[in-house]
């Protein structure tokens, strides 16, 4: 499409979207569904890009295809797995550490926030994925 106010509204709400969507991740790991809904922003943000100028221009834009995020995402659930199991929890069980900060009382990072981030990742490659395939052509 070759509207200019679609063009520079695209530039604009690209990264509003991808700041809201990392916000949502990161106050939504305590909470249902940071990940996901995180993910589908940030995705939403990739394909409204496409939408204001060339899918196909975004798509080789791209430093990989929709498929590796999605086995990123994918492997970072497998590798949140891994903590409960060698601590001899039920899987699935969050693990939480304590990263000390100066001038903060610590920053606390676990699998669950793990977990997110792969959803993260998986949710935008789906995405992705999706939206780049019924935008090719036959």
């Amino acid at each position: 499409m070759n509207s200019v106010i679609l063009q520079l509204a695209a530039k604009y709400l690209r990264w509003l979207l991808i700041s809201f969507a990392v916000l949502a991740l990161l106050r939504g790991h305590n909470n249902p569904g940071g990940g996901f809904i995180g993910g589908l922003m940030a995705g939403l943000a990739i394909v409204y890009k496409g939408f204001a100028f060339n899918a196909f221009q975004v798509k080789e834009k791209l430093l990989k295809r929709p498929e590796r995020y999605m086995g990123l995402g994918l492997f970072l659930i497998l590798l949140s797995f891994i903590p409960s199991v060698f601590a001899g929890k039920p899987l699935m069980t969050g693990i939480w550490i304590t990263v000390p900060v100066p001038f903060f009382s610590g920053i606390k990072l676990g699998t669950p926030f793990l977990f997110d981030i792969g959803v993260f990742f998986t949710v935008i490659g789906v995405t992705l994925l999706f939206v780049f395939s019924l935008t090719q052509k036959k």
